[in-house]
C-alpha cells in the first residue's frame, strides 16, 4: 500500500505541476478570469482577472491516478462519485460566473438541489455495496450511535457543510489548498490504518494534487481553484468520513473549514439579533487581513493551525481504533 500511495502522490503532484502553465494560459486566451465580491477587502480589487477553475486541473489529475493505483474498485469509484458531483455543480457556478461577468453563480436552491441529488446516488450505491451504516462513532471514544432513518439527513448535511466550508475557506491565496492537503495527509494515515487501501491512494492522490496547485495558487496566485475545486475537495472530505466512519471526526481533522464556517454563522448571528459585528470581516481570514496581516501570513498561520487539528483527530482515531480492536 505505501508504494502505491507515495506513487499515486507523486504523480497527481507532477500531471498539476505540469498541467497548470498550459491551463493558465488558455484561460488568459478565453478571458475567464475570477470575479471579485464588491464588499470582500479593497486589496481584492487587484485579483480581478485572475485565471480561476484551477479544479479543472487537479481534480482529472487525481481521479487519473487513483484508477492507475487503486485499480477499477467499486469503493474508488464511490469516492469518486461525490468528488465529481460537487466538483460538476462548482464548474456549473464558476462558468456562469465567467461568462456573465458577476460574482454569483448558480442560485443557493439550484447548489443545494445538485448536492441533494449527489447525496442521494450516493446513498445507493453505499446500499447497492453493503457499505452502508448508520451508526456513527463519537470522537476519544469507542461509543457507537445508530442514527437510523435520520442518517440519509446526517449525510447531506455532511456533504453540504463540508462543500461549503472549504468554499468559504477559499479567499486567501493558497489557504485552501494548503490546508485540505494537510487534511488528506490526516486521511492517509486512517485509511492505512484501516486497511482501506483504495481509500488511502484517493487521498494521496487528491494531496498531491493540491500540493502541486499550491505552486500557482500562493501568494500571489496566478490561478484560483474557483468552486470547480472547492467544491470538489468538500465532497471529498465527506465521501472520506463517511467511508472511514469518521463522520464526527471530520470537525476535527478539517478544523480550520469549522473555524472559517463558524466565523461567517456567528458574524451573520450577531448583526441580525444585536445589530453589532463580531468580526472586522468574516470569513475569519479576513477579519486577519484587515487587522494588517498579509495573505501569506494568514495563510501560513492558518496552514499551522490545520496541522494541529489533522495531529489532534490522528490522535483520537488512533484511540477509537485502539479502542475497538
Amino acid at each position: 500500500m505505501v508504494i502505491q500511495v507515495i506513487a499515486a502522490l507523486a504523480l497527481t503532484f507532477l500531471i498539476t505541476v505540469i498541467a497548470c502553465p498550459v491551463f493558465i494560459k488558455r484561460m488568459r486566451q478565453l478571458q475567464y478570469g475570477q470575479q471579485i465580491r464588491e464588499d470582500g477587502p479593497s486589496s481584492h480589487s487587484l485579483k480581478a482577472g485572475t485565471p480561476t477553475m484551477g479544479g479543472l486541473v487537479f481534480i482529472p489529475a487525481a481521479t487519473l491516478s487513483s484508477i492507475i493505483f487503486a485499480g477499477a474498485s467499486p469503493l474508488l469509484y464511490t469516492l469518486l462519485l461525490l468528488t465529481l458531483g460537487c466538483g460538476l455543480l462548482g464548474f456549473l457556478d464558476d462558468y456562469l460566473k465567467v461568462t456573465h461577468n458577476r460574482s454569483l453563480g448558480l442560485k443557493a436552491r439550484s447548489k443545494l438541489a445538485g448536492e441533494a441529488i449527489t447525496a442521494a446516488i450516493f446513498l445507493v450505491i453505499l446500499q447497492q455495496l453493503n457499505i452502508y451504516s448508520s451508526t456513527i462513532t463519537l470522537p476519544f471514544t469507542a461509543l457507537d450511535f445508530d442514527l437510523g432513518y435520520f442518517y440519509p439527513l446526517f449525510i447531506f448535511l455532511i456533504i453540504t457543510s463540508a462543500s461549503n466550508s472549504v468554499n468559504l475557506t477559499d479567499g486567501v491565496d493558497g489557504l485552501a489548498a494548503g490546508t485540505a492537503a494537510i487534511a488528506l495527509l490526516a486521511y492517509i494515515y486512517i485509511a492505512w490504518l484501516t486497511g482501506q487501501s483504495e481509500t488511502a491512494v484517493f487521498a494521496a492522490a487528491l494531496a498531491g494534487a493540491c500540493l502541486g496547485f499550491l505552486i500557482f495558487n500562493r501568494n500571489p496566485a496566478r490561478i484560483f481553484m474557483g468552486d470547480a475545486g472547492s467544491l470538489a475537495l468538500g465532497g471529498a472530505f465527506a465521501a472520506l468520513a463517511v467511508l472511514t466512519k469518521t463522520e464526527l471526526l471530520l470537525l476535527i481533522i478539517g478544523g480550520v473549514f469549522v473555524v472559517e464556517t463558524l466565523s461567517v454563522i456567528i458574524q451573520v448571528a450577531s448583526f441580525k439579533l444585536f445589530g453589532r459585528r463580531v468580526l472586522r470581516m468574516s470569513p475569519l481570514h479576513h477579519h486577519f487581513e484587515l487587522q494588517g496581516w498579509s495573505e501569506w501570513h494568514v495563510a501560513r498561520t492558518f496552514w499551522g493551525a490545520a496541522v494541529v487539528f489533522a495531529a489532534v483527530g490522528m490522535f483520537a482515531y488512533r484511540f477509537q481504533f485502539g479502542a475497538t480492536h
